[in-house]
């Protein structure tokens, strides 16, 4: 039931936002930094989601950032922290471009004796469906979702991913691919559990990607990005103020030094941040 749990975690605090913990162990709050950068980055995350325990719904990490850090242990500890707090957690896959990657790390992540507990997982679509298939016995007999990327939020991904491809944008076609597996993977709130993650700074594509895909979740990403606000996000519900989650990081994670601190508040100025976020999107979304 996770689709379900994410929806009813967010209706319940009546805040469609999740916090991406992903950041560079520099750009933690100087105090943090002791010289061991997976243990440093676990404090922070641990000591992050304790304090926005009860206001943020869901949490999102990166495979790829504890790896490089030589922090999987860390990873693991970050995760069962989030699970233990009640929060809706999701991680990005590590990078998959081939089927027995995707086979390798579906059986990893989501396999019985997993050591990195999650709800769902954020996986590419421009490999095609070969490599989205190994995850859908996890998605099916365990109940866990995929956020299958159609659309990243960078600057240059116009340069492909708006492409035209017959009548379609090319990641309007990576949309296309993934509803595919959406009929016989519903939750009981009528999404997918396989959905799309999808720049939350385009609102032509959030558009059409609601207007044609109502059954489809949106993970809106990066609500961080320079031209990215609350009223453009509001274009990814449906007029319930259902289907869709907003994911933000720095605005939130690095809240200490934008707001000019030392770093010593920073987890009152990350609270302060998610407060504001939260207010930004309900001025324009409702959640019933």
């Amino acid at each position: 039931m996770s689709i379900d749990l994410l929806q009813e975690k967010i209706r319940k605090l009546k805040n469609p936002s999740m916090v991406d913990l992903t950041l560079n162990v520099s750009a933690l709050p100087p105090q943090l930094r002791t010289g061991n950068g997976a243990q440093d980055y676990a404090r922070f995350c641990k000591e992050l989601l304790t304090a926005l325990k009860g206001l943020v719904p869901a949490i999102r990490v990166s495979f790829s950032a504890f790896a490089l850090l030589s922090g999987m242990t860390e990873l693991s500890e970050v995760l069962r922290c989030a699970e233990d707090l009640g929060y809706y957690s999701v991680m990005d896959a590590p990078y998959i471009l081939s089927p027995m990657m995707a086979s390798m790390a579906a059986d990893t992540i989501f396999g019985e004796d997993t050591v990195y507990p999650c709800d769902g997982l954020i996986i590419p679509s421009y490999p095609g469906t070969d490599c989205i298939r190994p995850f859908l016995p996890y998605v099916k007999n365990q109940k866990k979702d995929l956020f299958v990327v159609v659309r990243t939020s960078n600057k240059s991904a116009p340069e492909l991913q708006d492409l035209l491809t017959g009548t379609r944008l090319v990641h309007m076609a990576a949309a296309d691919l993934v509803n595919r597996f959406g009929e016989e993977n519903r939750g009981r709130c009528a999404y997918s559990r396989v959905s799309v993650l999808a720049g939350a700074n385009s609102a032509g594509s959030l558009n059409a990607l609601r207007t044609k895909y109502p059954e489809l979740f949106l993970l809106m990403d990066d609500m961080d990005y320079t031209g990215c606000n609350a009223k453009i996000c509001s274009a990814g519900f449906d007029r319930f103020g259902h289907g869709a989650a907003v994911c933000a990081g720095p605005l939130i994670t690095m809240a200490w030094e934008q707001a000019g601190s030392d770093g010593r508040d920073y987890l009152e100025q990350a609270t302060a941040a998610a407060e504001r976020m939260k207010k930004n999107l309900t001025r324009y979304v409702t959640v019933l």
